[in-house]
Parts: C-alpha cells; structure tokens; sequence
C-alpha cells in the first residue's frame, strides 16, 4: 500500500517541499500505526527542509514532528510527538510518545500540543524547575513555543512576562495570560522586567534568541535565576559575564528534544498527562491555531512560518 505524503526533494526554500507517494510504515515492536488527520507545522521542520536540522538514526527522513490521528488497530485518537513523519497520511508513533485528544479538543486543535508541550514541560519545568510562585520571562511569545509557555506557566500559577515583536502580538501575549509583555524593537526588555519586578528579576527565562540577548538577559534575571536555552535565532555564540554568574548563582542550560531517547520522551508524556491535560480539559489551556493548510500546501505553511507573521500554531490537515 501507498500513501500521500511531502518530502524534501533537496535542502533549500518552501519549494523543496513535494507532494510524493511512500510506502505504508510498518511498525516495530512497541509502536503504533497512526491514521494522521493533521500535522503541526515547527521550526525544527524548517530547519531540517534547508538541510540545517539532521534526521536522528532510524527516524522517517519525512518532515513533522506532531500529529494526532486515530490508531489504526484500535480506533482510539490520540495526539504524539514523533521523531519525523508526520507530513504523510500514516505516521509510525513510539508507543509511549502517545497521549489520548484531551476532551473537546479537534485533531487539528490536539496535532498543535505536542512538539512545544513536551518541549516547555522539559526545559521550563524539569531543566529550570519552574516553582510555584516563580516568575517567569518568555522570549519570542507569540511563537508556538511562546503561546504554550505563557498558557502552561499562567495555568499553573506563576507570573509570566513576555517579548514580541509588535504592540499587537504584545496584546496577544496578555490575552494569552501574560502579566506584561514588552515590545523588543521598541523597548528595553530588560529594562521593563527589573521595573515590573521591583527590580528583582524573573527566576527563570526561556531563551529561543541568544546571541545578543545573553547579556541583557543576565541583566534582568534574578539571584539563583536559571536561564534555558531551545534555539539560537540571533547566533550561537554570546558574551558572558563569569562574575555575574558566580556572584548571582545563576545556571544556564538548555537542551534539544529530537534526539532524545523514547524513554525521556515517555516519561514527559505521562507527566503531561497528569499535570497539563487536566488543565487543557478544563479550557484553562486552549489550543492557539493561526492557520491551517491541506498537506499538499505545506510550502505555503513554511513560507507562513518564516515570514514570522503568526501568532500560534500552523497545521496541516490530512
């Protein structure tokens, strides 16, 4: 049997991304064949369709790393995170990777939980260890990674700031669930948190820019804060203040979530489930669609990706 699928014909721009015919995948042991009815659109996708994001050892070499459909053996919809596929009418799901759609929620509301769910649990929650009571800064918080953050962190009781890049996608930060939330080309961020702050700083800031903004963020972060790194779109490589580090006790880290073992992915899912899912259930969570495409359109999703306009999710529809 055939399915619909998009590939990467070579790496470079949303043109390289074409409808193709693949081979039904056969699940191993301990996975599950899933009928895709949508697909989350990520950066990860991006990156990896200009040739800058490789495919980790056994993965699909198909881009889309979320989707939610219905097992094909049993009938039960669920919503994953997977290792790549996910453009492609059946989609092969690690077992454990898997949670069921929260109640009332659509596919294409459950196929945008995924990827940035299990990325903020990780790095917000187990890497910075996220405290009742903390604070907490979101760079770039219109972004996927952004709106989840902002709707996770407000959900369960801390105070959220956040950075965008216009007055209207500030507004959409605070309607999300923000406390302030700063315009990056109009104001000095960290100027604003230490005046929202009472000049103490956030306990924790979540860091998709880097480069420049290292530095300013030490500025704004306060005594034990932690700092976690999920991408670099401003550079790789930032100037550092050692003494302030020492002094402060702050930590920074980061991580990456594709190459991370089954395991460590399964055992964020079933803390998902028991501490966000009831959350999402209870529509103190919702789901923040921006568009959808049929799969076939998937460059047009990338375009809309890149031109940075969204705020929320892009999914394609199956």
């Amino acid at each position: 049997m055939v399915m619909r699928a998009v590939e990467i014909a070579q790496p470079g721009g949303p043109e390289v991304l074409k409808p193709a015919q693949r081979p039904l995948p056969v699940p191993r042991e301990n996975e599950i064949l899933v009928k895709v009815a949508a697909a989350g659109v990520n950066r990860p996708d991006v990156l990896q369709r200009m040739g800058m994001y490789p495919v980790p050892p056994g993965a699909s070499d198909l881009p889309g790393l979320e989707i939610a459909g219905e097992v094909v053996d049993t009938g039960e919809k669920v919503c994953a995170l997977v290792p790549g596929g996910g453009y492609a009418e059946y989609c092969v799901v690690p077992r454990v990777q898997a949670l069921p759609v929260p109640k009332g929620l659509t596919m294409v509301e459950a196929a945008s939980l995924p990827e940035t769910f299990f990325t903020v649990w990780s790095n917000v929650y187990d890497r910075a260890q996220l405290a009742p009571g903390e604070s907490l800064l979101v760079q770039g918080g219109t972004s996927g990674i952004g709106v989840t953050a902002i709707q996770m962190a407000a959900a369960t009781g801390n105070r959220v700031f956040a950075t965008a890049g216009s007055d209207d996608k500030c507004a959409a930060c605070v309607r999300l669930g923000a406390a302030a939330a700063f315009n990056y080309k109009t104001q000095d961020f960290e100027k604003e948190i230490l005046r929202v702050t009472g000049g103490k700083g956030v306990n924790v800031i979540l860091d998709m820019v880097g480069g420049d903004y290292v530095p300013r963020e030490l500025k704004c972060i306060a005594d034990d804060g932690r700092l976690v790194f999920i991408a670099y779109l401003r550079g790789p490589k930032a100037e550092l203040n050692i003494d302030a580090v020492m002094r402060r006790r702050l930590t920074i880290t980061g991580s990456t979530l594709r190459p991370r073992p089954v395991e460590f992915k399964g055992a964020i899912a079933r803390s998902l489930h028991e501490k966000i899912w009831p959350l999402i259930e209870a529509r103190k969570i919702k789901p923040e669609i921006y568009k959808t495409f049929p799969l076939e359109q998937a460059a047009e999703a990338h375009r809309l990706m890149e031109s940075s306009q969204h705020i929320g999710k892009i999914v394609l529809t199956v």
